[in-house]
């Protein structure tokens, strides 16, 4: 890709919508994908680290005023710089808490399918992580509320699955990245030199009590705790003076602060080499076609007014590649047995033989795509068709 593209956008009655145009080229993607998306308030610079993930000065839109540039989620595909055979996407997302926009349900669904697409989720702020910045994250407290592991199967167990939820978010969940932007303390906690990430576990240190304030203090830092399993810090100075900083997307490295270009190389050093493949409980990795089809289950599912179920998710998209396997196992058994029908006549062994050659090679075509067949619904669906396809050209 030359350029992003919007991969999921909202009408203007509010309901979600993935760009035929970015499902075209996800379609075309058949290598496992690493998936970062960034999210944060407007205005706070998530675009420009997202530039720079893609190598490029140019691409996802900065802006210059206090209007929030970035509508829905914009998509950004690259090989990835550091593994051969991967490919790199890169969401940005609608700046949360937009003054012109107003709604802070669109901003909480936005959060929630950069979430569930994610396999890295970086989280951008301004200036410390104290309690109002830690506060203003409150679309992780919301989470529970608008995604599900799974369906209960009745409705005496709602309290029990409501019950298990936070705890296997975790495995399901991406890693956590807080990038601060614009930092200007120093990293030292009681008079001691700290690390970037000693500094995020600090600010997100529980507090003792059961009183509702002690309550509402702990609750989005048992969140970011409990529901990504890593978390991860980078803080930035300011990347160049107040007169330059509208001209970003403009301006030359050498016109950049050092210690910014440093910050910003160690983040993507640290992406490159830590984000991991977008995979499925149990571990099976997630094409570019397989995840257009997980964000078109997703945003069909918020569409409809529903609220996204993890595993619902899975059983909907191993349908979807089950029936694909099958038809590329089909095709493969149906030119096999044209080859085989060119030797007639042949006596029945050998085309016996020839048979059970080629049914092998489909069904190790299947094996290759399918996954969580696990009735063998659909491995039966390529025994029985093949069988058909044997009468016709017996």
């Amino acid at each position: 890709m030359s350029g992003p593209v919007c991969l999921i956008e909202s009408d203007e009655n509010g309901k979600f919508h993935v760009i035929k145009e970015a499902k075209d080229i996800l379609d075309g993607i058949n290598e496992p994908v690493v998936v970062v998306s960034v999210v944060g308030l407007y205005r706070t610079g998530k675009s420009y680290l997202m530039n720079r993930l893609a190598g490029q000065q140019l691409g996802f839109a900065l802006g210059n005023t206090i209007e929030s540039k970035t509508k829905g989620i914009w998509m950004w595909c690259i090989p990835h710089p550091s593994i051969t055979g991967q490919t790199l996407v890169l969401l940005d997302t609608e700046g949360l808490g937009d003054i012109d926009k107003g709604d802070s349900k669109n901003d909480s669904w936005i959060f929630c399918l950069a979430v569930l697409l994610s396999s890295t989720l970086v989280y951008n702020s301004r200036g410390t992580i104290d309690n109002d910045a830690v506060q203003k994250l409150h679309y992780i407290t919301e989470l529970a509320e608008r995604i599900k592991i799974k369906s209960p199967s009745s409705p005496s167990e709602e309290d029990d699955v409501a019950g298990e939820e936070d705890y296997n978010f975790v495995c399901f969940f991406p890693s956590f990245v807080w990038c601060v932007r614009d930092f200007t303390l120093e990293l030292e906690i009681a008079g001691k030199q700290v690390t970037e990430d000693e500094y995020l576990d600090f600010a997100l240190t529980l507090k003792k009590g059961r009183s509702k304030t002690i309550s509402d203090y702990n609750l989005p830092r048992e969140c970011i705790r409990s529901y990504f399993p890593s978390q991860k810090c980078f803080v930035f100075l300011s990347p160049a003076s107040v007169e330059n900083m509208k001209f970003l997307e403009s301006l030359e490295e050498q016109d950049l602060e050092p210690a910014f270009l440093e910050a910003t190389g160690r983040f993507c050093e640290y992406i490159f080499a830590e984000s991991a493949v977008k995979t499925l409980k149990g571990g099976h990795q997630i094409t570019g076609k397989m995840f257009g089809d997980l964000a078109q289950i997703y945003v069909d599912t918020i569409s409809s007014g529903q609220v996204p179920c993890l595993e619902d998710a899975v059983v909907a998209l191993a349908n979807l590649e089950n029936q694909a396997a099958v038809e590329e196992a089909l095709q493969v058994y149906k030119s096999g047995m044209e080859e085989v029908k060119k030797k007639f006549p042949v006596n029945v062994t050998d085309v016996t033989q020839e048979h059970q050659s080629v049914s092998s090679l489909a069904t190790s075509e299947f094996i290759k795509r399918s996954f969580k067949d696990d009735n063998q619904e659909y491995l039966k669906k390529l025994e029985v068709s093949s069988g058909y396809k044997l009468t016709k050209y017996g």
